[in-house]
């Protein structure tokens, strides 16, 4: 199926933005895609949540959901997907200039939370006044952010789909990040303020942090050898060479050291008495997908979330593809949406 056409662009709040540990930042921008038309009710709206380093054209990276009659119809629905904050694609982020110094921020950007990017995100669709969603959609960090959304807009968001994410981030992901800004950290260029600064570090992050998102089983299909004597120059060995080189080629050190950061904050429950009580106050009618084989966030962590939201339901999808299953296994996650969300 073609690409869908869509409109790329950028919403530049004219007021600094507060940020949940009370510093601001300040010339906020917001870059975001849609599809289709909003409707004069401004109620046909389907919200997009991407993940940690994809970017807002969701379009590229969940094209099998996209499509007449699909769940995200553009002809039908008001798609959109703003790009998340400390993002090198277009919001907010290290690569932006500090406007009281003229200079890139880089490491010196204002330290942020997973609500903070769902507050920006809620700019955003007021900025469109929107009174109605009919579908809050994320996978992994998306789905942190959408709980965020879900918890401020309450009966606004009419339903909502969240996959391989969790309550709060676990101590298990947090180690998982704190490796990689070690990795980081080791690259005696991570500290200059430059997009190139970083590179060699942030290609072994990636490195590093690949085997989490797939499987034992999905490696041994794609990487397997065929040489029986082989001794070097592995499948596996040049896979993870290759997958490094492709990130460094369309990321940024700066803005996935602030990423991670902000990752390692998302606490539903922080400031609202428990992880029970936050999610008790969400209203949307929920489905919860969890993948059997996710190593970075256990569909225990799904199992909890939809035991707490009171309209909500878990189901699980097995797949040999692990925690980046959301991003493949998209014929049951279409079913799973619909067996609980008219869309």
């Amino acid at each position: 199926m073609a690409r869908v056409s869509y409109n790329y662009s950028f919403l530049a709040l004219e007021e600094p933005f507060q940020l949940e540990n009370g510093q601001q930042l300040e010339a906020p921008i917001i870059a975001y895609n849609t599809y289709g038309k909003l409707n004069e009710q401004k109620d046909n709206v389907i919200v997009i949540c991407h993940a940690l380093t994809a970017n807002s054209d969701a379009d590229d990276w969940w094209h099998g959901l996209f499509g007449k009659g699909d769940v995200f119809d553009w002809d039908k629905y008001f798609i959109i997907c703003a790009n998340n904050l400390g993002s090198p694609y277009g919001s907010s982020s290290p690569n932006q200039i500090n406007p009281n110094t003229k200079q890139r921020y880089g490491l010196d950007f204002p330290f942020f939370t997973i609500k903070d990017t769902a507050q920006l995100i809620l700019k955003l669709l007021e900025h469109f006044k929107i009174i109605q969603v009919k579908l809050l959609i994320g996978g992994s960090c998306g789905g942190n952010i959408c709980q965020e959304i879900a918890y401020t807009w309450r009966s606004k968001i009419e339903n909502m789909a969240i996959m391989c994410c969790s309550a709060k981030e676990t101590p298990w992901v947090i180690a998982i990040h704190e490796s990689q800004r070690t990795v980081l950290k080791a690259d005696p260029t991570f500290t200059n303020n430059n997009k190139d600064a970083g590179v060699a570090g942030l290609k072994a992050c990636r490195a590093a942090a690949l085997p989490f998102y797939r499987t034992h089983t999905s490696f041994n299909l794609r990487q397997k050898e065929i040489e029986l004597d082989k001794v070097d120059d592995f499948r596996a060995s040049s896979y993870i060479q290759y997958q490094g080189n492709k990130f460094v080629n369309r990321f940024n050190a700066h803005c996935y050291y602030a990423l991670l950061n902000a990752l390692d904050t998302h606490n539903i429950g922080r400031g609202r008495e428990s992880l029970e009580m936050a999610l008790s106050k969400i209203t949307a009618n929920t489905v919860v997908i969890g993948f059997d084989t996710d190593l970075l966030i256990p569909k225990i962590e799904q199992q909890f979330l939809a035991k707490h939201i009171p309209n909500a339901e878990y189901i699980e999808i097995k797949s040999m593809f692990g925690h980046d299953a959301f991003l493949i296994e998209h014929e049951d996650i279409r079913k799973s949406i619909r067996s609980k969300i008219n869309i």
